[in-house]
Parts: C-alpha cells; sequence; structure tokens
C-alpha cells in the first residue's frame, strides 16, 4: 500500500459559541486508502468532513489535502475532491443524464456527454441516462450522486454515510462501487458510515473519533487481529473431549461447551489457524470455525466510555 499522505489532519477543533463538536481529531489517509471515519452519533464526523471541504472554518488544527494547507490553496485542492456531504439532490423532473450536464456547466469543468455516459456505465446506470431521476430508487439516486463526484475526475472521493437508507441490495452495490473506484480507477476514498459491517468489508485503514476526539487509528487488519476474538468450533463429534484438549492447549477456563458438538473459545485471531491445525492433528474433525467477533464489537469496546 502506498504510504504517500493525500489527506493530514491535525489538532482539528470546531466549536459552535460555546458547544465543541470536535475537540482533537487527528487522522492521516494515504493514497490508494479506503479509509474508514467511524465514530458514534455526535462524535463529530459531519463537522470533520465538513471542515475538510472548507465548507465550515476550524476553531485551531490544520489540513493539509495533496501536501497543501486548504485554506491557503483551497480552490486548487478542490478542483482535485469529489464529495456527498449529505444526500445528493436532483431535479426529479429532469432525467439522469440532463441532470449530470447541469451539474457539469455548474461545476465549470469541461465534461463531454461521452463521458457522462461513461461514468453512467461506471455505476451501473447505463440504459436509464434518459429517464427521469424521479422514477430512481433510493439506491439509484445514490450512485447518481457518485456518478457526479466523478464528472471532473477527482483524485480523492470523500462520502458521508453513503448506504444510510439503502436496503441490502443498495448497501452491496454502493460498497462495490467504492471497491471499484479503488481498484479500476485508483481513487482515494474516504468514508463515514454507521454501517460498521460495510467499513470491514470495504475499508484498509479507518479512525475512530469519539466525543471530539480520535480514540485510535490504523490498518482494519492489524486492530482486527490484535484484538481477542470469540471463535465458534463446530465438530462432527466428540465436543467434551475437544473442550478438554482446548482447556490443557490454549488459555485455560476460556473454552465452554454451547452442545454436545459446538464450542467457544476465546483466542487471538493470529493463532486461529493454529488451533485448526491443532485439531486436525489430534484426530478432531472440524466441521467450521466461525470468528464471531466484528469490528462492531470492537467499536463499541472503543466507544463505550
Amino acid at each position: 500500500m502506498n504510504n504517500e499522505p493525500i489527506i493530514e489532519i491535525r489538532g482539528l477543533q470546531k466549536n459552535f459559541g460555546s458547544f465543541t463538536a470536535v475537540k482533537d481529531v487527528s487522522f492521516t489517509v494515504n493514497k490508494g486508502d479506503v479509509f474508514g471515519f467511524l465514530g458514534p452519533n455526535g462524535a463529530g464526523k459531519s463537522t470533520t468532513m465538513r471542515c475538510m471541504l472548507s465548507l465550515i472554518k476550524p476553531n485551531a488544527g490544520q489540513i493539509h489535502i495533496f501536501g497543501k494547507n486548504l485554506f491557503e490553496e483551497r480552490n486548487a485542492i478542490l478542483a482535485k475532491v469529489g464529495s456527498i456531504v449529505e444526500k445528493p439532490d436532483f431535479y426529479k423532473y429532469l432525467s439522469a443524464l440532463k441532470n449530470l450536464e447541469i451539474f457539469a456547466r455548474i461545476s465549470g469543468a469541461a465534461v463531454s456527454q461521452k463521458t457522462i455516459y461513461e461514468t453512467l456505465e461506471f455505476v451501473g446506470l447505463s440504459g436509464r441516462e434518459k429517464d427521469k431521476v424521479g422514477g430512481f430508487s433510493h439506491g439509484m439516486r445514490q450512485r447518481l450522486g457518485i456518478a457526479q463526484t466523478l464528472l471532473h475526475q477527482p483524485e480523492l472521493i470523500i462520502l458521508d454515510e453513503p448506504t444510510t437508507g439503502l436496503d441490502p441490495q443498495g448497501i452491496i452495490e454502493v460498497r462495490d462501487l467504492i471497491l471499484r473506484l479503488k481498484h479500476e480507477q485508483n481513487k482515494t476514498v474516504i468514508l463515514s458510515s454507521h454501517q460498521l459491517a460495510e467499513i470491514e468489508h470495504v475499508a484498509n485503514r479507518m479512525v475512530i473519533i469519539n466525543k471530539g476526539q480520535t480514540i485510535i487509528e490504523g490498518s482494519v487488519s492489524e486492530l482486527m487481529n490484535a484484538q481477542e476474538t470469540i471463535l465458534a468450533i463446530e465438530l462432527l463429534n466428540k465436543g467434551q473431549q475437544a473442550l478438554e484438549f482446548l482447556q490443557g492447549k490454549f488459555s485455560a477456563g476460556k473454552a465452554v461447551l454451547i452442545s454436545p458438538k459446538k464450542l467457544e473459545l476465546t483466542i487471538e485471531r493470529n493463532l486461529v489457524p493454529t488451533l485448526n491445525a491443532s485439531l486436525v492433528n489430534a484426530g478432531f474433525e472440524v466441521v467450521a470455525l466461525e470468528p464471531k467477533r466484528t469490528l462492531e464489537d470492537f467499536f463499541i469496546q472503543m466507544t463505550q466510555s
């Protein structure tokens, strides 16, 4: 993964009167990241994103994007940024094509109709170009919103809660689109979401903020692997014998028999392959191993204070 920083935020603070929305937020987004920006309601995510887009000015702290100071070189920076901060809004009585033509003119970017058609195809709306947006589903409008952000060929995409209100199929479509932005168009993507399982699916790095402060930042896989997981183990038989075996070999007292063929064991994630091999070598017939700890558990642990 490229370690060239695209976004560097240090000591960000934003007050609204006597209320401190962001107290001390710092994180770095590298080129090529799909970066998860996590936090409970009221943590300061949307305020931070609005500061990143210079929609509001922070009271303290630094924001550098593409190595430049945001508030000194705003226009040059934003010319390379695409964003959806709130749900995308369109002229519902006009077609998808007409909406994008209007937004292209407003942005001042020289966008050909060919580029608009190609962008609509990329987001999965090929064949619906001339349909009125008023007849689009919520998921289709979200994808049209992403198409809008891509018209001027930005290097960085900022998405605030892009899957909110979507049904499961819509969530999958947006998730796949985010991965395609990374792998097919080499975009750097930062997204906030309460769909924590979706962050786990698409993000390679993340930051968690709570009460306006950075709690933890790092690689999703490293942060997850460093944590203990509850491992559900299903066997063909010999559950009691497997329990005794595990208590003798792995973390005595942390293995529990759930049923004659099922156990649960608290173990570090990076030890799961070793455990599996040990069970098989000892003659136990393993049907399934299922880690039960998720990013959501980790999120709750980090923000419960």
